[in-house]
């Protein structure tokens, strides 16, 4: 899946979907409408929107109430590791566009996407500071991490921060880690361990898509165009929607799931999902495959995906992928991974 590839979001409004309110998205600091302010800022990659983020957020949205202000995040597209060391980037977890959504839930009142070139690199921390949050963003806080590093080779920290909010007469917020050991940490999460795009991305990679879905605070999610397979699974009863190997987010490791497929209308269907090279054919790419499981009877014969955008949520690994010695073995074995995934998903 292409991670690195940056998507075209336009300039826009995001209606959220827990309340009605506007979230305003600029993907560019010429778009910040002029005299904008006073806000509270924070910066970061927010690579998941995992759980830690969440609560650097809803600190800045409260932070904001107080003052009377904005809350506004700011984030990169790319990744700076892609422009800087491409070759040993990590995978992204999120697509933009989810990234976009995710963000927009939180609370904040507008999001500054700002597209990361070796030019934005080259900005001093003073510089960085002055242009973006000072001049444009009218700045009268920043919430922050102890670990926040901007500016020209990473060299603003903390201490930088505080110095040029001396400077330019805003204050600094220091948040703490959010990790297991929080009072609210849900009960699968263990040993203090912070919630990190890191955890994340290990427990995608070994197929633990629950403890994924724990750090995150929501399941994980990959989103691509439905375009035509092999057509094995229909000939063998269990047609798929095949995604396409330019979608977006981090494929967990190969294997059965159960999980969700939502369409382009936004109808949840119950599925079980398929990630891997298809070993019993000898297949040679990764793909995701989704069965949807229990249609209506009305749409079974004219539930055509082809072409539209979905997405695919994973709650629960089944097992590893394996090659079957022949094709009753292999359908016998996916009929028990759908009764797996309808009695997971409670869909009787």
């Amino acid at each position: 899946m292409d991670s690195g590839r940056r998507e075209d979001l336009t300039h826009r409004t995001y209606r959220t979907r827990r309340k009605e309110r506007a979230v305003h998205y600029w993907n560019d600091l010429a778009e910040v409408p002029s005299g904008y302010g006073p806000s509270v800022v924070t910066l970061g990659n927010f690579d998941g929107v995992h759980r830690g983020h969440q609560r650097v957020l809803e600190t800045l949205v409260e932070t904001a109430a107080r003052h009377d202000a904005k809350a506004v995040a700011i984030s990169f597209d790319p990744h700076p590791a892609q422009v800087h060391r491409p070759e040993t980037a990590p995978p992204q977890i999120m697509g933009l566009q989810d990234r976009v959504e995710a963000l927009s839930e939180t609370g904040i009142d507008a999001l500054l996407m700002m597209h990361y070139t070796l030019e934005l690199a080259s900005n001093t921390p003073e510089e960085f500071v002055r242009t973006v949050l000072v001049e444009a963003l009218g700045v009268c806080a920043v919430v922050i991490g102890h670990d926040v590093r901007f500016g020209k080779d990473n060299t603003g920290d903390l201490g930088t921060m505080q110095e040029l909010g001396e400077h330019f007469g805003f204050a600094v917020y220091v948040i703490e880690e959010y990790g297991s050991d929080q009072p609210d940490a849900p009960d699968t999460l263990h040993g203090g361990r912070r919630c990190s795009s890191t955890w994340v991305r290990e427990a995608l990679m070994a197929g633990d898509v629950a403890t994924a879905a724990q750090v995150l605070g929501r399941l994980h999610r990959v989103r691509g165009e439905v375009v035509h397979g092999d057509a094995r699974g229909r000939d063998l009863g269990f047609p798929t929607a095949n995604l396409s190997p330019d979608s977006s987010g981090l494929v967990p490791a190969d294997g059965v799931y159960a999980g969700w497929l939502i369409d382009a209308s936004g109808q949840r269907w119950p599925a079980a999902i398929s990630v891997g090279s298809n070993p019993t054919f000898e297949g040679a790419s990764r793909r995701v495959e989704a069965h949807v499981i229990d249609r209506p009877a009305e749409a079974v014969e004219d539930f055509d995906l082809y072409g539209q955008t979905v997405v695919v949520e994973f709650v629960a690994r089944l097992r590893g992928m394996v090659a079957y010695s022949g094709l009753d073995a292999l359908t016998a074995q996916m009929a028990l991974d759908v009764a797996r995934t309808r009695a997971l998903l409670s869909t009787d």
